[in-house]
């Protein structure tokens, strides 16, 4: 998660409002845009967004992995 860009909160906030998708195996995923301006590998964006793919197990949602776009 923070090798890729993302923190805690902004996984939580994308698992509790973000917008839910479909995936393979059952699976969901939760996709949030956040402002970001600011510079990632050397380069300037204003967005970040950040995708967790999670599975529903004894009613609470496990996160397995987080994906971050910037834009």
């Amino acid at each position: 998660m923070k090798e890729r860009g993302a923190n805690e909160e902004e996984v939580i906030e994308a698992v509790e409002n973000g917008e839910m998708f479909p995936v393979k195996f059952e699976r969901s995923g939760f996709r949030r845009n956040f402002p970001f301006n600011g510079t990632w590998n050397n380069k300037r964006y204003n967005t970040k967004q950040v995708e967790a793919i999670a599975i529903y197990e004894a009613d609470t949602w496990i996160v397995i992995t987080v994906l971050v776009k910037f834009f």
